[in-house]
Formats: C-alpha cells, structure tokens, sequence
C-alpha cells in the first residue's frame, strides 16, 4: 500500500519500537509512556507504520479480537509532517485492513480529533452506552495471589 513514496505496513520489522516511541512522545497522551510499556503494546496489538524510504513517519496500533471490535490508539504522524494528509490515508489503510473487517464496531477515544475522525466515518458512541474504566493495577505488585 503506498501513497508516493510513502507505504503503510503491518512488518513488526519494518517498525522500530524506538522509532515509534520517537513519535509518540510528542504527544500529550503518551506523557508518562515508557519504551518498555510501549514494547510490551506493540506486541499485543496489530501495529502500523507509515514508511518514507525506511524512516516511520507516522504510527497507530489496533487492539482488537480480529472478530468483533478494535480498538485504535496511538495515532501519531511526525510533527513536521501533519497536515499533508499522511494521517488520513493511514486511517484508510488501517480500516481496510482484511483483519478488521466484519467487526461489530472499531472505536477510538480522542481529546481533539473529533472532526478529523468523522470525516473518516467515525461518530459519537450510542448515547444509551456509558463509557467506564478502571485505572491501574488490578492488583498490588507484591500480591502474587492466584495461581494464573
């Protein structure tokens, strides 16, 4: 998939955790991220990178079952780079990846992105549903308690 000298790629090779660490951290969401953090999530999620000659120029991960929901995170385009429309067309590729298709639903949580995600067909959540999280550990680190 490439949009002139760019390509977007799923090749965990071709993504260099440092190199996406990099990106994020030019965000305000990615305040208090770690490499370490960030390696463990590229591992558990389908990854995107978007390549200009072998440098990542842009990066998003989807955290998802394959077949029923996803969730996208970590959208992130260099800071030099935004507004040229790199980030819509890695969206694009992103939804028309063959693993994310067929699902119930993909979701996102965004500060200020709101207009640009429903451009790409993104809308607000149905207001019947109410979003809830729980933040943190689940347990404390010295509870090793069951036998997982």
């Amino acid at each position: 998939m490439s949009k002139t000298q760019d390509t977007v790629t799923t090749d965990r090779d071709l993504i260099p955790v440092d190199a996406a660490f990099g990106l994020l951290k030019t965000t305000h969401w990615a305040v208090g991220l770690s490499r370490g953090t960030l390696e463990r999530a590229m591992e558990n999620s389908l990854c995107f990178g978007v390549l200009r000659s072998r440098n990542l120029i842009g990066f998003a991960r989807v955290v998802t079952d394959r077949a029923t929901y996803a969730y996208l995170t970590d959208v992130v385009v260099a800071a030099d780079l935004r507004g040229q429309g790199i980030g819509r067309w890695m969206i694009e590729r992103i939804l028309d990846h063959p693993d994310l298709q067929n699902l119930r639903r993909v979701t996102l949580l965004t500060r200020d992105g709101a207009e640009f995600y429903s451009g790409l067909g993104f809308t607000k959540g149905a207001s019947e549903l109410t979003y809830m999280e729980r933040r943190g550990a689940f347990r404390p680190e010295s509870d090793t308690g069951a036998n997982l």
